[in-house]
Formats: structure tokens, C-alpha cells, sequence
């Protein structure tokens, strides 16, 4: 019985999530090019804001091994249900859950004590400027896990650790986080940039 905090649930097997495995266009995408994933490179990777996992996901169903932090006891509990039943799934699921792992924790503690090639960040987004509502699920996560007010801090410790880049997961419209460095280059999509840190 798939483990639930109120109705959001993660599911890596059906919907949305099965959908961009099959259909979702591989490395071309842009956050896996944001990762630096091409041919003949596949980074190893550190979610270190995990949510629903499935940005983790992608990347692993594309090869990469992929570290997964998430400080929300809720969500955590929700993260390993459903990766338990992916890999109970057997198959190409169990294979990507195979190169998954799950940590719990604040990031800005565990990160200096990992290793990984890229350092993805993707922090509860600032309020809209427009008054549209952010999609339902968006907001049961945000109910959880409260706005990330660390993300500065985390993208410094980020940017200390990281071997190669670090990746901000941002609106494509919001201003950048204030203090930090101005980013290496940016992938802009309709709704989302990601804001590319290359490590000198």
C-alpha cells in the first residue's frame, strides 16, 4: 500500500513521471544537459533537495548515480515508500531505483561530506509574482517542507563542495538568489532556467 501525507503520494512507476522516462527526449533535456550529461560523460550527481525525486530519477534513468538529501521527515518517508515499490516493480525500474540512494538530512551538513561531480538545487520557489496558483501538488509539497529561506546558504556550501558545477532549479522569470556570484551560463525554458556554477 503506496504510503501517503494527505493526497500527495511519489510515484515513479505510472503518470507523469513514467511518461518523461518513455517519451521525455534523454539527454537532450534540458536538466540533464544542465548536469553536464552528453555522450561519454555521465556525472555523478547530489539532489541536494530531493522533493518529489523526480528530477533523481531522470538522471538515474539516463545512467547517472545519483544522491538524494532530503531534511523533511515527511517527504523522506514518502521518497523511500515509493522507491521501494519502483524497485519491487523489478525491471527498468529497479535498475534506475539500483542507482538512487537516499540520505536524510540538511544538506548543508551532508554536502561536505559527499563526493559528486555535478550538485543539483532546486529550493521551494519564491511566491509567484502573478497570482496564478501553483499546481496543487507543488503546494502540498511546500505545506510539508516550508520555503527553503536557506537556499543562499545552501548554493555557497553548494558551490564549496561541488568538484564540477552546481545547478540552480529556478523560475525562468525570478531574479537570482541575492549574494551570490553570477552564474557561469543559464538553460532557459518556457517556465524554468537552470542557472549553470562551473567549478574552476
Amino acid at each position: 500500500m503506496a504510503q501517503t501525507v494527505g493526497e500527495l503520494r511519489v510515484d515513479f512507476v505510472s503518470g507523469a513521471v513514467a511518461h518523461r522516462l518513455k517519451f521525455g527526449g534523454g539527454r537532450g533535456q534540458d536538466l540533464p544537459k544542465a548536469m553536464g550529461l552528453r555522450a561519454g560523460k555521465t556525472p555523478t550527481i547530489i539532489d541536494a533537495t530531493a522533493g518529489l525525486g523526480r528530477d533523481s530519477f531522470l538522471l538515474a534513468s539516463l545512467g547517472a548515480q545519483v544522491t538524494m538529501i532530503e531534511r523533511s521527515d515527511k517527504m523522506h518517508a514518502l521518497l523511500a515508500d515509493g522507491m521501494a515499490r519502483a524497485h519491487d516493480e523489478g525491471g527498468v525500474f529497479r535498475e534506475i531505483i539500483e542507482r538512487m540512494t537516499l540520505l536524510k538530512g540538511d544538506a548543508k551538513e551532508l554536502l561536505p561530506t559527499l563526493s559528486g561531480e555535478a550538485i543539483l538545487i532546486d529550493p521551494m520557489h519564491p511566491p509567484r509574482k502573478n497570482s496564478a496558483l501553483v499546481k496543487r501538488e507543488l503546494r502540498q509539497v511546500r505545506e510539508i517542507v516550508g520555503t527553503d529561506e536557506d537556499a543562499a546558504d545552501l548554493l555557497r556550501v553548494a558551490l564549496e563542495t561541488a568538484e564540477k558545477r552546481v545547478v540552480l532549479k529556478w523560475p525562468a522569470k525570478a531574479d537570482p538568489i541575492a549574494g551570490i556570484k553570477p552564474c557561469s551560463h543559464q538553460i532557459v525554458g518556457k517556465s524554468t532556467r537552470y542557472d549553470v556554477f562551473m567549478i574552476a
